[in-house]
């Protein structure tokens, strides 16, 4: 099966991540958890911070694509992992969210955005995620309460799945190669120098 290494293609005016999809089946496999506090207030209050935490993308993981009845694997290198994540922020696309990739939701924010660095002194570690070194982890705030109520609490969303433009590198690649460049490749390749004489 094909292997595809996706990029991100910055002069392409359409590139980067756009938002942040609440999903129940993750395509990068590692759900999310959604964390709570215990107030003691003259009895155990347990109160919802209604915050989700978990991995936005890892690098290097095969992932799983069916496009018009192809199947192949794509993967995101570290730097474009790290790469998207900060122009996730610097476009101003934090408060993006959808649910399954169909429906945009309101009150849904992205308030914590890191590259995990260390497996055991990682934040992510606390909650018991183990995701790869090179991993952007995110914290999102559900305002939502229709979200947090029917769909978190519930179970019936599991993890994050990004919305997004990149390219194949393999494609970026060649269509970066004019006619000229495999020309002139291939006349030294027979061991000729081009001449730029005009007669």
């Amino acid at each position: 099966m094909r292997i595809v290494e996706l990029i991100l293609d910055e002069e392409h005016i359409a590139h980067g991540i756009d938002a942040i999809s609440i999903v129940s089946a993750p395509a990068i496999e590692s759900n999310f958890i959604a964390l709570k506090s215990q107030q003691i207030q003259f009895a155990t209050v347990d109160a919802d911070k209604q915050i989700l935490i978990g991995a936005a993308l890892i690098p290097d993981k095969p992932i799983y694509r069916n496009q018009d009845g192809e199947e192949f694997h794509c993967y995101f290198s570290k730097a474009t992992v790290r790469r998207a994540s900060e122009l996730y922020l610097q476009k101003g696309n934090q408060h993006n969210a959808t649910l399954e990739h169909q429906v945009s939701l309101s009150g849904i924010c992205l308030i914590e955005s890191w590259i995990k660095e260390d497996m055991v002194h990682d934040k992510s570690a606390k909650y018991g995620l183990n995701d790869a070194v090179g991993t952007w982890m995110v914290s999102m705030k559900v305002d939502n309460t229709k979200v947090w109520e029917e769909y978190v609490k519930t179970g019936l969303v599991k993890g994050f799945s990004i919305e997004g433009f990149f390219a194949d590198n393999s494609q970026i690649k060649a269509e970066k190669i004019t006619p000229n460049q495999e020309l002139d490749e291939l006349i030294k390749s027979l061991g000729y120098e081009k001449s730029n004489k005009v007669n």
